[in-house]
């Protein structure tokens, strides 16, 4: 019982998790969080340690044959309990920081850019140029907007059901505020993640016009309080969207990826990712923004 206390104390939220996160990836992400924790490891070297493995696993699949594969797999699903043990060693022992949760979406980055890299050097040989403008269309286009979106939607559902305290959501004007704000001289690394966080943010808030609105008129009316009727409206529509942030960030894509690597036949993973989960990416924006345009067109009514 104090062990499941204590994962559930680790989960950002229950409306946020994911069904195999919360009875797989989150309680050996929690074994690895306490392991770390006992040996004051900050929840950042974890994370470098994460990037180090899934950069690993994209080397792996260069090869075709099993044995590469299933090594390749096991780093991939390492490097995932390792992201996931940063991020509960960081809310355990309160290390949460910009810095960290920066790296913590770099990290995701280089795994998939090691793993498209070297798919595309494997199948270069059979498809030409056109395997990388595949896996350029599908990572570049179709990837970095879905991943992006989900990671906004999540934080977005954690800020109307916890707070502004409870939520990552950050805003491209706060972040670029502290770009200016930070010297290039001793803080060269800094200056360049809060650049690259800034454009993050910045495509986030520009793919969501309608919520961006509902925002603002729920600052001019409320500040940061939010009445209880309109959390409990935003949160009534946007949990069914939950479920597609999930699948558009890591497990559904990993295990299609497994199959895919498996029957040797990686590039699947590129139109599977081009076609179903831009339909997805594409139903869950439209579904959101229709919410978000709902709530502004009542917000009056919270206000009395």
């Amino acid at each position: 019982m104090a062990t499941d206390n204590k994962l559930q104390s680790t989960f950002k939220s229950q409306d946020t998790e994911e069904w195999l996160d919360i009875h797989f990836t989150r309680p050996i992400g929690l074994m690895w969080a306490n392991f770390f924790n006992r040996f004051n490891v900050h929840p950042n070297v974890v994370t470098l340690f994460s990037i180090v493995l899934g950069a690993a696993a994209g080397v792996m699949f260069y090869y075709p044959d099993l044995t590469h594969t299933l090594i390749g797999i096991a780093l991939l699903m390492w490097a995932n309990f390792y992201d996931s043990a940063d991020g509960q060693l960081a809310r355990m022992t309160g290390k949460k920081t910009l810095w960290g949760r920066i790296l913590d979406g770099f990290a995701g980055d280089v795994w998939f850019f090691s793993i498209y890299f070297f798919i595309c050097l494997r199948l270069t040989p059979e498809w030409g140029i056109w395997i990388w403008i595949l896996a350029s269309f599908s990572g570049l286009v179709c990837h970095v907007k879905q991943c992006q979106l989900a990671d906004y939607y999540r934080n977005v559902h954690l800020y109307f059901i916890k707070g502004k305290a409870g939520s990552e959501l950050d805003s491209y004007r706060k972040v670029r505020e502290d770009f200016n704000a930070t010297p290039w001289k001793g803080n060269p690394a800094w200056k360049i993640f809060l650049y690259s966080y800034g454009n993050y943010t910045r495509s986030q808030e520009q793919m969501t016009p309608a919520f961006q609105t509902l925002k603002r008129k729920i600052k001019h009316l409320f500040g940061d309080e939010l009445p209880e009727p309109l959390r409990a409206d935003f949160r009534r529509g946007s949990l069914p969207l939950m479920k597609y942030t999930n699948i558009l960030t890591f497990n559904t894509r990993a295990i299609t990826l497994y199959i895919c690597l498996l029957i040797g036949q990686p590039w699947i993973y590129f139109v599977f990712e081009i076609t179903v989960m831009n339909a997805l990416f594409l139903y869950m924006r439209r579904s959101h923004e229709k919410l978000c345009r709902t709530l502004t067109e009542r917000l009056n009514e919270y206000k009395h």
